[in-house]
């Protein structure tokens, strides 16, 4: 089994918990508000809006062995860098005023994620930094082009509404694929269970934050409790 290989097989359960989450399922169908598209802009820009600096930070902290990385980072942080301005760019076409989002804070669970990452990239392993980058772009890949087409047709806003969803799905595959080359690179078995306790938890505080979005389910409240246990 390749290192990327036991990475997906030691995040199952809890990305199977992300994907389950009623709100993505029904964005899948076309069946959320417009409120709610709105309501995953406002936290997808409190989150995008730090990965840059999150990489930068891990770059800095990587041990001269894994100088390759870094140069991985380099072009990571090239293609990444200004995405949250895309996100702004929606929430105008969508009807929603971009300046209150801007100036918001983002809800628990988004808010637990940056700051959970940035204390593994500053304290414990920067390694730890990839199972973020395993989650959020292993879920835009699998859901992102196909939930904006059928949010749009559903809703009957723009394309422009749509930047980050459809571009960010498209861009991700491949990213996904120069992600699993970096991962079957790791030769430590303590960076690769760095990267696979990372990805665990972001699942949960990302599947935490779209169950929070859901303003139709009414257990949203007790299964975000249980996302966090």
């Amino acid at each position: 089994m390749s290192a990327y290989q036991h990475l997906q097989q030691a995040t199952a359960d809890n990305r199977a918990w992300l994907l389950a989450s009623p709100i993505i399922q029904r964005a899948l169908d076309g069946r959320i508000s417009r409120d709610e598209y709105l309501a995953f802009l406002g936290q997808a820009y409190h989150h995008v809006k730090y990965t840059v600096p999150l990489m930068m930070t891990c770059g800095a902290r990587l041990p001269e062995r894994l100088e390759w990385l870094r140069g991985a980072l380099v072009e990571y942080i090239e293609e990444e860098y200004g995405h949250q301005r895309w996100i702004l760019d929606d929430i105008r076409a969508a009807g929603g005023d971009q300046d209150s989002v801007a100036t918001s804070r983002p809800a628990p669970a988004t808010e637990l994620m940056v700051r959970y990452v940035r204390d593994i990239i500053t304290h414990d392993n920067p390694v730890g930094f990839f199972g973020m980058v395993f989650v959020l772009e292993g879920t835009s890949t699998a859901l992102a082009t196909n939930a904006a087409v059928s949010i749009r047709e559903s809703l009957g806003l723009p394309q422009e509404a749509f930047h980050y969803l459809e571009s960010h799905g498209d861009l991700d595959i491949g990213h996904l694929a120069f992600f699993e080359g970096l991962i079957d690179r790791l030769d430590d078995d303590v960076d690769l269970q760095a990267v696979i306790d990372t990805a665990n938890m972001v699942y949960r505080l990302y599947g935490a934050m779209f169950r929070g979005l859901d303003t139709t389910d009414a257990t949203s409240t007790q299964e975000l409790a249980h996302a966090l246990v």
